[in-house]
């Protein structure tokens, strides 16, 4: 399932129907090269700008231009906070990012929230919710303010859901708020460690500071919105930042309470692929269930003469993911009786 697709096999015979990008970690600082975790992986700030130049032109000159971008963030590094670059680095990469000729959509990482409160995120350009599609006659399933999601609709019958992992977080959150409370009592219950980034000893090493997980409010909204899709014969694309599915991830990365989220999906459906970010060398999956998991590489770790981004074709059959640099092609057919018949 891991090997890349032969060009023969990347030769499409079904009708086309739209297209998206796809990209997580772009992480900018105007800083130094630096190395993380024991000097193990190296990380490309300042190039990290060419490699968005790059994939802005390649998405601008494709042949049928992408409906939107879907970037799974980080967009600016946690150090920027410690240099008050914050602003100023978000800034310049949003004016960046406004060569691109199609919609951007944010998801928000735990550098976001180590540069900003959640209020300042709410109020920034990284809320992108003014792209919210409504369902029609259909209110149950407007998303809380409490949380960072939405869904749009690229094309007929395809919904992009895009959902909040740091729901429950206690990062850049008000520390009188009941939530924040709440996660700390569930931090503290999983993870005894003094370092609460530490996953040492841990049975569930997902549990660190700086993963989140979804509200129970929040997956009663995801379980409203799936179950219309359902009814109404459409596809759903999941767009999240910490990914949710064992296999297609490091442990350390997944969601804290990626299990009640993947009980949600696996009950519709309608859910054919889920894209993820965070961890770092990327992984992919198809569940059980036939949903495909894609945690797309690190954008900042890429070397200077090498890509991390790609192009998702959209078929009434299936999807495919044409990858850049490390990012490997994908063919991902949809479950048999989700097939449209165009």
């Amino acid at each position: 399932m891991d090997d890349k697709p032969s060009p023969e096999a990347l030769s499409e015979s079904s009708f086309f129907l739209f297209s998206f990008g796809v990209i997580a970690d772009v992480q900018y600082a105007d800083l130094e090269d630096f190395f993380y975790f024991q000097g193990t992986r190296r990380r490309y700030y300042r190039h990290s700008l060419l490699h968005l130049l790059f994939f802005i032109e390649d998405w601008n000159n494709e042949s049928s231009t992408p409906c939107c971008v879907l970037q799974l963030f980080f967009i600016i590094d946690g150090y920027n906070a410690q240099y008050n670059a914050s602003e100023k680095s978000l800034e310049f990469f949003l004016d960046t990012f406004k060569r691109l000729k199609v919609p951007v959509h944010h998801t928000w990482g735990n550098h976001e929230f180590y540069n900003f409160s959640r209020e300042y995120l709410t109020h920034s350009k990284l809320n992108t919710k003014f792209f919210f599609d409504q369902i029609v006659h259909h209110p149950e399933t407007m998303p809380s303010e409490d949380y960072y999601a939405f869904f749009f609709v690229p094309f007929p019958k395809f919904r992009f859901v895009l959902l909040d992992a740091y729901d429950l977080i206690f990062l850049g959150m008000d520390q009188s708020s009941p939530k924040y409370e709440q996660c700390m009592k569930i931090l503290s219950f999983f993870n005894p460690n003094t370092e609460l980034n530490s996953p040492q000893g841990l049975s569930e090493p997902q549990f660190v500071q700086f993963n989140g997980g979804f509200s129970q409010e929040q997956l009663n909204w995801l379980n409203e919105v799936l179950t219309f899709s359902d009814t109404n014969q459409e596809k759903v694309v999941i767009v999240i930042f910490l990914p949710i599915y064992p296999d297609a991830s490091d442990s350390v990365c997944l969601a804290w309470n990626y299990f009640f989220s993947l009980a949600v999906i696996w009950s519709h459906e309608c859910v054919v692929c889920f894209f993820a970010g965070h961890t770092h060398d990327g992984g992919y999956s198809e569940d059980p269930f036939g949903v495909y998991h894609v945690s797309l590489d690190f954008f900042i770790e890429t070397a200077p003469d090498s890509q991390a981004f790609g192009t998702v074709h959209v078929y009434p059959d299936k999807m495919t993911l044409k990858g850049r640099g490390r990012v490997p092609d994908r063919i991902m057919n949809y479950k048999i009786f989700l097939a449209v018949h165009c």
